[in-house]
């Protein structure tokens, strides 16, 4: 199994140094918690990665494409404790291997960082990007399920175990290209990414000057725990109470969308950094940051900006009033200055939150076994040979897209299986004799029903209706809408349902998306297919959507060209909808009586109204609904193909 990585670097917009200095809470209760606000980079490290048998296998690239050569040390704890502690580059990916080691169980694993986007000692935690790289990497490899906050723990143990001595706001890269709100009260950590409200357009600029770190955090750590007199009790203030409140208007100002707001704080920040700060360390008089923020010309393009990271001459950060103030901030600071710039967007998010599965079909084609269990409970087996029911795969998917909630549409009289399914605990007796990989798919079970609604289908009046029950749990935002038999198989390291939903926010949520794949003209009559016009090479604006059509309806109106060749779209059971679908759907149910209401048909009037995209996926589509389709895919879906 191999896994494509992106990991940023992150920009500290505000409260640098309040991480480590809300640790001195466990000696000095008296002192405020810390708080920071943190935003991903656009620069960043991508990597290739796979298991190996035995060792740590590690190569990179740095910013300027050379490599730093080829790292191999067993998976050996003692060994890795050797090389973390011994210092360098590959020190951090031996010391998060230890933790991973350690604590997981796993074993070797190959690692190709051979692209490096990001600056590095210029206060970006290059370092801590590449922890996260590497606990990311064998999360996904081996398959461990863990949480973001539990790679960045495993980034932070990693980082630690070298001789870097990092804060744990560094690991916050980890929720990607976001901003993120962390507290620090002792060793209690919170994190909270944040909902812009709009755009905000950041440039950050490199002093290409020099700082010592290690003599800023040595200088104003001498003010902890305990302040011995005035100046150490305006560095706590400064980095306690003061930033406390700066941070929590900063808050307030990127989810509203206050761009204007935000550069003005940055600008103070900055003042009562220099007040409070500066004296107590000469690393902070950065002459070549106050020279910059002090240039009268910028005020043209900025509406404030202020040091990063451990302040001192290494980067400089501004929020620039548009996208075309960016780009001439960027190119008079280059010809000015000699300053390299890179751009940090901070987006308002398209949301996609809440999933739609509807499994209440009755399940003709597949009795006599649905007599007996749902057809959503078949068995399939993964490549990893675990066994698992189809819907448990199902859910999986759809929170591998991002989703926060799933709903299940069901039969009323399956609900005790589905809940007895995700919900009961499984006894102690059976579990203490079940090997660990199998304990730690229990616990799988137990995360995935903490996010569950069950949605009784009280009658079964089709797939549409199925859909319009989910209204109101949908609550008027965008939805991930999934087949319950169908299985998929990515071709990259996004899942199938990610992708989509990565296309549905390219759009700026104007048009729905549907998954489509290429199929055989004998198979199209299984399933609704799609005809349009290429508005890039792998995206269709849909002009038709058809529900099971003939194979002599097919032939004559939903024929394409593809590649210099005839073929045939069909839709692959994943969906990104906007609301307005439901709307649709009202209206067929009121003029429809007894009939069965139809997604197709919604589809196709939802198209007429907005438009409606179709994305050929990266990856396999496996279908479960036919016996003999069926047991193709059981075959097919254990080997874990994807072409």
């Amino acid at each position: 199994m191999s896994v494509d990585l992106f990991v940023p670097g992150r920009v500290c917009l505000f409260g640098e140094h309040s991480d480590w200095a809300g640790g001195h809470r466990r000696t000095n209760s008296r002192l405020a918690p810390g708080a920071v606000i943190i935003a991903g980079t656009n620069q960043g490290m991508y990597a290739r990665c796979g298991r190996v048998a035995g060792e740590l296998v590690v190569r990179s690239a740095l910013p300027d494409g050379s490599r730093t050569g080829e790292c191999r040390i067993p998976m050996d704890l003692a060994r890795l404790h050797e090389a973390a502690a011994e210092g360098g580059f590959f020190s951090y990916a031996a010391g998060v291997a230890a933790y991973m080691l350690d604590f997981y169980g796993v074993g070797g694993i190959e690692i190709d960082n051979y692209r490096t986007t990001l600056p590095v000692r210029k206060g970006l935690s290059s370092s801590a990007a590449f922890c996260v790289l590497v606990a990311r990497a064998f999360n996904q490899v081996y398959q461990l399920g863990l949480t973001t906050r539990a790679e960045m723990e495993a980034a932070y143990q990693g980082e630690v175990a070298t001789p870097s001595r990092c804060g744990r706001m560094d690991q916050g890269c980890a929720y990607g290209q976001v901003p993120v709100g962390m507290t620090f009260d002792a060793d209690r950590l919170g994190v909270e990414p944040l909902r812009p409200g709009g755009d905000f357009y950041l440039l950050v600029a490199d002093l290409c000057g020099k700082k010592d770190t290690v003599r800023i955090l040595s200088d104003l750590n001498a003010a902890y725990p305990f302040a011995k007199g005035a100046r150490d009790e305006a560095v706590q203030r400064t980095l306690g109470a003061e930033n406390r409140r700066v941070v929590e208007s900063a808050r307030r100002m990127i989810e509203s969308g206050d761009a204007e707001g935000l550069g003005s704080l940055m600008t103070e920040a900055q003042r009562m950094f220099d007040e409070s700060l500066m004296p107590v360390c000469e690393e902070l008089k950065s002459p070549r940051l106050h020279a910059v923020l002090g240039d009268a010309r910028l005020a043209e393009w900025v509406w404030g900006g202020k040091g990063v990271g451990s302040q001192g001459d290494g980067c400089v950060q501004f929020i620039c009033k548009d996208a075309a103030a960016r780009e001439a901030l960027a190119g008079y600071l280059g010809e000015a200055y000699g300053m390299p710039c890179f751009n940090l967007d901070i987006r308002r998010p398209v949301s996609v939150r809440k999933a739609v599965i509807p499994v209440a079909g009755l399940g003709t084609r597949m009795f006599p076994y649905t007599k007996a269990a749902p057809k959503t409970f078949l068995p399939v087996v993964t490549p990893e040979g675990i066994a698992k029911p189809v819907i448990q795969v199902i859910v999986e998917e759809a929170l591998s897209a991002g989703v926060e909630q799933v709903a299940l549409v069901i039969q009323p009289e399956d609900e005790a299986r589905f809940r007895a399914y995700f919900q009961a605990d499984v006894r102690a007796d059976t579990l203490g004799k079940l090997p660990q990989a199998l304990r730690e798919e229990a616990e799988r079970l137990n995360r995935i029903s903490k996010v569950l609604t069950f949605i009784p289908q009280h009658e079964a009046k089709g797939f549409g209706h199925a859909v319009m029950l989910a209204e109101k749990f949908v609550g008027g935002e965008p939805f991930l809408l999934m087949l319950g038999d169908h299985l998929f198989r990515s071709g990259e390291a996004r899942s199938v349902a990610r992708q989509i939903v990565e296309r549905f926010q390219d759009f700026g949520d104007a048009q729905s998306v549907i998954g489509i794949y290429e199929e055989r003209l004998e198979r199209v009559k299984h399933y609704g297919a799609v005809r349009g016009e290429w508005v890039s090479e792998d995206t269709l604006q849909i002009e038709q959507i058809k529900e099971k059509p003939t194979e002599d309806e097919a032939r004559m109106n939903l024929k394409m060209e593809h590649h210099g060749k005839p073929a045939y779209f069909c839709v692959n059971g994943v969906y990104v909808l906007r609301p307005d679908v439901f709307a649709i759907l009202r209206d067929a149910a009121a003029g429809t009586g007894s009939q069965e209401i139809e997604l197709t048909a919604a589809l196709d009037r939802l198209r007429q109204r907005e438009g409606v995209k179709g994305l050929i996926v990266n990856g396999r589509h496996f279908d479960t609904g036919l016996p003999a389709i069926y047991a193709e895919t059981v075959f097919a879906f254990a080997r874990g193909v994807a072409e």
